[in-house]
C-alpha cells in the first residue's frame, strides 16, 4: 500500500475503535433506561441486595411513621391511664419495624410489589418520552415510583396494623423520577439516543469494513488491529465505568449511611455495560484470531494447509453451515430490535467474506493439498512409532556382553569379541520372521521358545 493509503487505513482503523467505546454506552442506555423488561429484571437484582433492601426499608418506615402519627393512633386506642405508653410504645414500635423491615422485603410478596411499582413507572415514564398525552397519571406531568402498596404491607407485616396503614395519604412512599419541567429535556434526549445506538453501530462495522477492504495484500495486518482495537475498546468501557460509578457516588449522595446502597445500586444498574463490553471483548478476539489465521507466520500457514481441501471442495457446506447457524441465532436469540438485526446481519456478512478470502489464499499457497495426505501421514507416523518401539525393545535384549577389568597382575583376561554389525543384523530379521511365523500360527510357542534360545545363542 501507499504510505497514503496505509494512514487512511489505520485512521480508520481508530475511528472504528472509537465508536465501538461510545456504541457500547449507547447500547447500554438504550436497553437499561428505554427497556422496560430490562429495568424490571435490574429492579428485581436491586432489592435482593442486602444494602439496597436496608435502605429501601429504612426509607418505607420514614414514610410509614412520617404520614401517620402513629403515637396519637396508639393513644387513642389504649385505655385509661395506659395512654401515657403511647410514646415509648411508638419508638419501641419503630425500632422493631426497622430491624424487620429488611426480613420483610425479602418475602416473595414484596419483591414482586416492588417490580411491579418499577414496571409502572418506568412504563408511564416510556409513555411519556414518547409524547403519549393520555400517559400523564401523576398530578403536574410528573412520573413517579408509587411505594405505598410496600408502605402498607411493611406496616402489615411488622406489626403496625392495617388499619393505621390504610390512613396513608395517597401521596405517601411515592418518589418523583421525572418531573414536568424536565419533561422537554428528557425527551429530546430518549430520542437522540435511540437513534444514536443504530448509528453508531452501523457507523463501527462500516469503519473496519472500509478499513478491511482497502488494505488488498495486508488485510490480515488490518484485521489484526481491527481486533486489537475492540479489544482495547471494551477494557476501555470497563474502567470508564469504575471512574464513573465514584464520580456520580460522590455526586449524587451526601448522606454516608447510604453510600453503600448507592454503590450497589451502581454496581447493579451497569452490570449490563460489563456484559455489552464482554461481547466487544469476544468480538475483537475473534477477529484477533481471524488476522493470525491470514499471516505468514508458521502456525498458520499449517493450519491454512489443513483447511485447504476442505474449503475448496466441500465450500458449498462450509457456506450452508454458516448460514445454518445464523439462522439458529436469529431463531433462539431475542433480536428485539433493528440495530441488533442489522449488526448481526453485517458480522455474519462479515464472516463469509472472510472464508471466502481465506478460500483464495489457501487455494494459492496449498493448490494440490488433499485429506488423504494428513490422516493418511497420521497413519503412517503411528506405524513408524509403534515399529520403532518394538525394535527398540528387542535390540535391548541382544546386548553384548561386557568386558570384563583387568585383573590385578595387570594382564587382561580374554574378553569376548564384539559379534559384526552384519551378524547382528542377519540376528534381528531371523528373531522377526519367527515372530511372524508365530502369529500366523506355523509356530507353537515352544517352538518359539525353542527357535529364540538357538538364535541368541549363536551370538553369545
Amino acid at each position: 500500500m501507499s504510505r497514503a493509503r496505509r494512514r487512511t487505513v489505520r485512521a480508520l482503523v481508530v475511528v472504528g475503535s472509537v465508536l465501538a467505546f461510545l456504541s457500547a454506552f449507547a447500547i447500554w442506555t438504550e436497553r437499561q433506561a428505554l427497556n422496560t423488561g430490562d429495568w424490571v429484571d435490574t429492579s428485581g437484582r436491586l432489592i435482593q441486595n442486602e444494602e439496597v433492601r436496608s435502605a429501601v426499608g429504612e426509607y418505607l418506615i420514614d414514610q410509614l411513621y412520617a404520614n401517620v402519627d402513629i403515637e396519637q393512633e396508639l393513644e387513642d386506642i389504649l385505655p385509661g391511664e395506659t395512654k401515657q405508653l403511647a410514646g415509648p410504645v411508638s419508638g419501641g414500635l419503630r425500632q422493631v419495624a426497622g430491624g424487620g423491615a429488611e426480613q420483610v422485603l425479602q418475602s416473595t410478596t414484596a419483591e414482586e410489589l416492588w417490580k411491579d411499582a418499577n414496571r409502572t413507572a418506568h412504563e408511564q415514564l416510556l409513555a411519556v418520552l414518547e409524547n403519549k398525552k393520555e400517559a400523564v397519571s401523576t398530578e403536574e406531568g410528573n412520573v413517579t415510583l408509587n411505594l405505598g402498596s410496600m408502605v402498607t404491607n411493611l406496616a402489615d407485616q411488622v406489626g403496625i396494623g392495617s388499619q393505621l396503614a390504610e390512613k396513608l395519604p395517597p401521596d405517601a412512599g411515592q418518589v418523583t423520577i421525572l418531573r414536568s419541567d424536565q419533561l422537554k429535556t428528557a425527551q429530546d434526549i430518549a430520542v437522540g439516543i435511540k437513534g444514536l445506538a443504530l448509528v453508531l453501530s452501523l457507523l463501527t462495522l462500516l469503519a473496519f469494513g472500509l478499513a478491511i477492504y482497502l488494505s488488498r495484500d495486508e488485510r490480515w495486518v488490518t484485521i489484526l488491529l481491527c481486533g486489537i482495537g475492540l479489544v482495547a475498546a471494551g477494557f476501555a468501557v470497563i474502567v470508564f465505568r469504575s471512574v464513573a460509578g465514584g464520580i456520580v457516588v460522590d455526586q449524587l449522595v451526601s448522606d454516608e449511611s447510604v453510600r453503600p446502597a448507592a454503590e450497589a445500586t451502581w454496581s447493579i444498574g451497569t452490570s449490563l455495560m460489563i456484559s455489552i463490553a464482554t461481547t466487544v471483548i469476544v468480538f475483537g478476539a475473534l477477529l484477533g484470531i481471524a488476522g493470525w489465521l491470514g499471516s505468514p507466520t508458521g502456525s498458520a500457514r499449517s493450519t491454512r494447509r489443513f483447511m485447504s481441501p476442505f474449503l475448496r471442495d466441500y465450500i458449498p457446506y462450509v457456506y450452508a453451515g454458516w448460514a445454518v447457524l445464523v439462522c439458529i441465532y436469529f431463531l433462539s436469540a431475542s433480536v428485539q430490535n433493528l440495530r441488533t438485526f442489522l449488526t448481526t446481519l453485517i458480522l455474519a456478512g462479515f464472516v463469509a467474506f472472510g472464508i471466502r478470502e481465506l478460500r483464495r489464499q489457501s487455494e494459492e499457497e496449498f493448490p494440490d493439498a488433499q485429506v488423504a495426505d494428513y490422516f493418511g501421514g497420521a497413519k503412517d507416523r503411528v506405524v513408524d512409532a509403534v515399529k520403532s518401539a518394538n525394535l527398540g525393545e528387542r535390540a535391548s535384549k541382544l546386548r553384548l556382553p561386557e568386558l570384563r577389568a583387568p585383573s590385578e597382575s595387570g594382564d587382561a583376561e580374554p574378553s569376548a569379541a564384539p559379534a559384526p554389525a552384519d551378524h547382528e543384523d542377519s540376528r534381528l530379521r531371523r528373531l522377526e520372521r519367527l515372530g511372524e511365523l508365530h502369529e500366523k500360527g506355523v509356530l507353537t510357542d515352544e517352538e518359539l521358545a525353542a527357535e529364540k534360545a538357538r538364535i541368541l545363542g549363536d551370538g553369545a
